[in-house]
């Protein structure tokens, strides 16, 4: 019995992890190219400068960029980095993974070439996001990474990421070229290591906590909303895959309770929270949490 466990843990946990890892590459490539050749005055010159329209913004540049939620946080922290407001950075941070081109199409595949849980699933994103991001920008108007909770700390990396930024002014192309790569590597291994803590989590909970068992709360459009919603934190699927498992659960339930799979599981699962705890301060990402739970769930009921 324990060894058939064990066999199951470790087939779901190199699943997730061969599932994962491409993605965490295209991030931190993503994230390394944005340090090298994204300035603080370009960012400057491009988000808005009010709080609506750059957190507006910030959603809509979740399209232009086909990163999972694996591989969204290192692009984030290296966003809020370059003096992107935190609440645009966030936006963009729960959008990306859902309303880019390659989730969308894996949507309208997975649930037989029909547009509605396209339009459900990214319309939700999209109000959450939005809604999320304006939250924050009330309820947490300093800076929350992890790295500037110490005053002296915040002085350091001010004046160390002002000194790399004038020294890349001076960067050649080819200069360029190998700090993205060694940023990138950089940013892997320090990524990397969360990612493997986040999958072992997330297999051991699938591993041990049957879904039948949730399931069987599933009585009520309530109670449904909130199975499809856990199982989405314990499966941890990427969000190029999670549609074609929520397909497999239309015959039991209705459309409210696979969008709140799909867009929840997108923007909080186990590992991409381990993530977010060794990017940002704890008491920011629980409340970041609980404002992403109860918007998610107030929009489908709505469905």
């Amino acid at each position: 019995m324990f060894s058939n466990s064990f066999l199951q843990l470790n087939t779901i946990f190199i699943s997730i992890m061969i599932e994962a890892i491409p993605f965490i590459v295209i991030g931190v490539f993503i994230s390394a190219i944005i340090q090298m050749f994204v300035t603080d005055s370009l960012v400057a010159r491009v988000i808005p400068k009010n709080r609506v329209g750059s957190v507006v913004f910030g959603t809509c540049m979740g399209s232009l960029f086909p990163a999972c939620e694996c591989g969204i946080v290192p692009i984030t922290e290296r966003l809020v980095k370059k003096q992107v407001p935190l609440h645009a950075a966030i936006a963009f941070m729960l959008a990306g993974p859902i309303i880019n081109p390659v989730v969308l199409f894996a949507t309208y595949i997975a649930f037989g070439s029909s547009w509605q849980m396209v339009f459900y699933r990214a319309g939700l994103a999209i109000a959450v996001s939005i809604a999320v991001g304006l939250l924050v920008s009330y309820l947490f108007p300093e800076n929350q990474l992890r790295e500037f909770v110490d005053k002296k700390i915040e002085h350091y990396h001010h004046n160390h990421d002002h000194q790399e930024m004038n020294a890349i002014k001076n960067f050649t192309l080819l200069d360029k070229f190998k700090g993205t790569m060694d940023h990138a590597i950089d940013e892997f291994f320090s990524v990397g290591k969360y990612l493997v803590f986040g999958a072992f989590i997330a297999a051991a909970m699938q591993t041990f906590i049957k879904q039948s068992t949730l399931l069987s709360f599933g009585g009520t459009q309530f109670t449904a909303i909130l199975v499809m919603m856990v199982l989405a934190f314990i499966m941890s699927l990427c969000s190029e895959a999670d549609a074609f498992v929520a397909s497999s659960f239309r015959s039991t339930f209705p459309p409210g309770p696979l969008t709140a799979f799909l867009v929840f599981g997108a923007m909080v699962d186990i590992k991409n929270l381990v993530m977010m705890l060794s990017t940002f301060k704890k008491k920011f990402v629980a409340g970041l949490i609980t404002l992403i739970f109860l918007c998610v769930f107030a929009g489908a009921l709505l469905i």
